[in-house]
């Protein structure tokens, strides 16, 4: 069915447009593959070289994984091998061996040796996209993910995932959050199609209700990001250090558009499965679009998406992220295709400008990471450049449907009938 109006030309349909789209994704992928390191992947600098202090990372190799799967299942050749290569490692030196689950960073080599709900979900995405592109191992590897989240991270009380345990699982954090539970509805709707079990389905949409279709739609669609263990809202959380990298204080107009997204691919998913599925999901996708839109774009004289703002919405960190853009331009193409209303199509086109403009570097290859307040490029949140998962998806998304997940909405795409 034609979502977009009579006389409606759009960028989704236009072969031009997505002759771009796949070439950005190739110059993305052949950057990254310099990430791999022995136990894993790790992060680049501004050139693409690793630096003399790189190490493995759980998150870094997590979402490579994934990111290389999709690459191997679209019939790239070169991404086999780094698929293997990241399964090896979230099964080898990334995991803890004694106690289960992930570290941070390979054999434990810092500080933190917990265990953080965050990026458990994003090793259980990276196993089922391994799964999808059928690489030894990753069968292996999803069992554990599963088997780690259903023990210890999801709680079946409180409808979302517990934040964090110290390494042998005896201590909890007392602090609920936002985004390590906006992943694990991501991660979720990956685990339903592979393992076609209708119960992450219903955990996803526990997830949305509470985070999003409770709180955020309480706050004005601007996601509350922090709170304590009986989900009350930790406003000043993390107040003198704003700009973290994870949990920043105030609100992340970034993650009000990868939730808007992300409500669409459930609103789909779950009627793709012929379960009850609400209509509030595609209208608060709606709502989290416009109020993000309107709170964080264009708000101090320059265009970009703003890094934080407070609770009576005015910009704290005035920096601009790579993802933020990447997750803006991602759910655009989404609510374009849901509603084919010509002003999701104005911004997306706004928001591939302003990246490629600002943030895509064509000298020295991938994306800049962040934008200082001048829009010029930055290291004061996150050095070097950023890993595949947001950018690779950015180009993605517009090119598949809401559901399946990305994974096997590929793997579809390639299946034919060979004669």
């Amino acid at each position: 069915m034609d979502l977009f109006q009579p006389g409606f030309s759009s960028w989704l349909n236009a072969p031009a447009h997505q002759q771009w789209l796949a070439a950005e994704g190739l110059r993305l992928l052949d950057f990254a593959k310099a990430s791999k390191l022995p136990q894993g992947f790790g992060n680049l600098d501004e050139r693409g070289r690793l630096p003399a202090n790189a190490q493995a990372e759980t998150m870094n190799t997590a979402r490579m994984t994934h990111s290389f799967a999709m690459a191997h299942i679209q019939g790239l050749p070169g991404f086999a091998e780094l698929v293997d290569h990241g399964i090896a490692a979230l099964r080898g030196p990334l995991r803890d061996a004694l106690h289960g689950g992930w570290f941070a960073v390979a054999e434990h080599r810092d500080d933190n040796t917990g265990k953080n709900a965050y990026l458990h979900a994003f090793v259980a995405l990276a196993a089922s996209s391994a799964v999808v592109a059928q690489r030894p191992g990753a069968q292996a590897l999803l069992d554990d993910a599963v088997d780690i989240i259903d023990t210890y991270f999801w709680s079946e009380e409180e409808g979302a995932m517990r934040e964090f345990f110290n390494r042998d699982w005896s201590e909890e954090e007392a602090y609920r959050g936002a985004n390590s539970n906006m992943h694990a509805t991501e991660a979720f709707l990956a685990l339903a199609d592979v393992t076609e079990d209708p119960r992450w389905l219903i955990r996803a949409q526990r997830i949305v209700e509470r985070v999003i279709h409770g709180h955020a739609a309480a706050n004005g669609y601007m996601v509350i990001e922090h709170f304590d263990r009986d989900w009350q809202p930790l406003r000043e959380y993390n107040h003198d250090n704003p700009a973290d990298g994870f949990r920043p204080y105030g609100t992340t107009p970034g993650h009000g558009f990868e939730w808007a997204r992300l409500l669409l691919h459930l609103e789909a998913a779950r009627v793709q499965a012929g379960m009850l599925t609400p209509g509030w999901l595609a209208t608060d996708a709606q709502k989290l679009f416009e109020s993000n839109c309107r709170n964080g774009w264009d708000v101090d004289g320059l265009p970009g998406i703003v890094y934080t703002l407070d609770w009576d919405n005015k910009a704290v960190v005035r920096h601009r992220l790579h993802w933020t853009h990447a997750e803006a331009s991602a759910a655009a193409s989404a609510l374009l295709k849901r509603t084919g209303d010509a002003q999701y199509e104005t911004w997306y086109r706004l928001f591939w400008e302003f990246c490629e403009v600002n943030f895509i570097d064509r000298s020295n290859g991938s994306w800049h990471h962040e934008l200082n307040p001048q829009n010029l490029p930055s290291a004061d949140i996150w050095p070097g450049k950023p890993d595949l998962y947001h950018a690779w998806q950015a180009v993605l998304i517009p090119r598949l449907p809401l559901s399946p997940s990305m994974a096997m909405a590929l793997a579809q795409l390639s299946q034919s009938v060979v004669m």
